[in-house]
């Protein structure tokens, strides 16, 4: 049978990093540590009260949710204005992302990010007939924030879309280089977008600030971030995003309708309910990731300054065979970023010193 697929899509493959059952499995930047045992009944227990209202449509607004996302990230981030009206959420912050190019993209229309970066940002393109074009980052992997803005000016885009803590180097972008994305922006006649996209963030390093303190001064910026990473809940599907209320206005014309369920808006809240519990492991992570680049560095690898839950190192003649050997061992990492880089994901200690082992017998 011939289907009548759109061209651009036809003999591609769907976007996914290996799901295999090994020992280290270090290769999507998850967190290492499940939620503890009263997250989890506390997490059945309003799944179980959401339960009896699945006969009904859920809230579709959900704005208990989006008081509890205002809250969290308030708090979080040292930000004193925000009101559910200044959040969105979604099933991740993929969809997040989609709905952005669903609203602010299309045929016609150019979205700028700064490669190399998050692979999913042209495939968001790609499914909303949008342009995306890239410029080249520095070599140490920062923004060259003068051309940056050159380009925003020249290639007049809709959205600028910058990973912070950026993946796959962990590269965090400092608030005078939002400052200065967000003002070039406002000169693009029709308006521009800039999109920190910041699902690394509790991983930062202290002293590192979160962009969602400038959005007080830029209607043109917004934030997103993922309960995926540093809240243990990759399964649970969560991702959400801070804005002046237009543009949370914009994404509300084509979410479809219902898109987050009971059971997913019942599992998000307990689970921010008990962020602190949750996240107590993020200082483990973060001196765990600090550990594993000095390592690395010691090991003569050239490591990318990370202010996320992983590490990006290299370079390896042939990258595939080392991926090869230490999968061959029990540790799963993922082949990304430059040629002849690898990126490692932070688990637990035991499986980093798996990792660390490994890794000296597949180069020795």
């Amino acid at each position: 049978m011939t289907l009548p697929i759109r061209p651009d899509l036809q003999g591609l493959e769907p976007y996914g990093a290996p799901q295999l059952d090994v020992t280290a499995r270090l290769n999507v930047n998850e967190n290492p540590y499940s939620p503890p045992d009263a997250v989890a009944d506390a997490i059945a227990s309003a799944v179980r009260t959401a339960a009896h209202g699945l006969n009904r449509y859920p809230d579709r607004d959900f704005l208990g949710l989006r008081q509890d996302l205002a809250r969290y990230l308030a708090a979080e981030s040292h930000v004193d204005f925000l009101e559910p009206r200044n959040v969105w959420a979604a099933n991740g912050s993929n969809e997040v992302m989609l709905h952005l190019h669903q609203a602010f993209g299309g045929p016609g229309r150019t979205v700028l990010s700064f490669a190399p970066t998050y692979s999913m940002y042209p495939e968001y393109a790609r499914d909303t007939i949008t342009e995306f074009v890239t410029l080249p980052r520095r070599e140490d992997f920062t923004l060259d924030i003068e051309a940056a803005a050159a380009a925003i000016r020249d290639i007049a885009p809709v959205m600028v879309i910058v990973a912070s803590p950026n993946n796959p180097t962990g590269t965090a972008l400092p608030l005078d280089q939002v400052r200065a994305l967000a003002e070039a922006a406002d000169r693009v006649p029709g308006g521009c977008l800039v999109v920190i996209d910041e699902a690394y963030a509790e991983f930062r390093r202290r002293g590192v600030p979160s962009a969602a303190s400038l959005i007080p001064e830029y209607p043109n910026l917004a934030v997103s971030r993922t309960m995926s990473k540093a809240f243990a809940m990759a399964g649970g599907r969560l991702g959400y995003l801070v804005a002046h209320e237009p543009v949370i206005d914009a994404l509300r014309l084509v979410r479809l309708p219902y898109h987050l369920s009971s059971v997913t808006q019942a599992t998000a809240r307990a689970a921010l309910a008990h962020h602190r519990v949750l996240q107590a492991q993020v200082d483990e992570i973060r001196a765990e990731r600090d550990e594993t680049v000095a390592w690395l560095r010691r090991q003569g690898y050239t490591v990318a300054d990370t202010d996320a839950n992983f590490a990006l190192f290299g370079p390896f003649e042939d990258r595939e065979r080392v991926f090869r050997g230490l999968l061959a061992r029990g540790v799963l990492i993922r082949v990304t970023g430059p040629e002849g880089w690898l990126r490692v994901s932070i688990g637990t200690p035991q499986e980093m010193a798996l990792f660390r082992s490994a890794l000296l017998e597949v180069t020795a």
